[in-house]
């Protein structure tokens, strides 16, 4: 998804544009992750941008979406630039310590 938003409308007020814009990315989100994964694949990552144009638009966490955008309506803005990208990913184990194991001894 590569989107700009506007938040002025004639006749819905910013408050609920902002719910809609959200709930939108929600959606988007949820319909990618119910995707099947090949098998090879752990699970789906995004790669997320935000900024008030594409071209300055920053890489942000998933989870920063809705506080850059709400920080965007704040600063009084007309628009702003999502971008989540899907991709796979698989999940890194790390091996535990065996150090914990000879303190259990005691």
């Amino acid at each position: 998804m590569k989107k700009t938003f506007q938040l002025t409308h004639p006749k819905i007020k910013p408050a609920r544009m902002v719910d809609a814009i959200k709930s939108e990315i929600k959606k988007y989100i949820k319909r990618e992750r119910n995707k099947t994964l090949p098998e090879d694949v752990d699970y789906w990552d995004f790669d997320c941008k935000f900024g008030l144009t594409p071209t300055t638009a920053d890489v942000v966490h998933l989870t920063a979406i809705n506080k850059a955008i709400d920080e965007a309506v704040a600063a009084g803005e007309d628009s702003f630039y999502v971008e989540v990208m899907v991709k796979m990913a698989n999940r890194q184990y790390t091996a535990p310590d065996e150090d914990l194991d000879e303190d259990d001894e005691d």
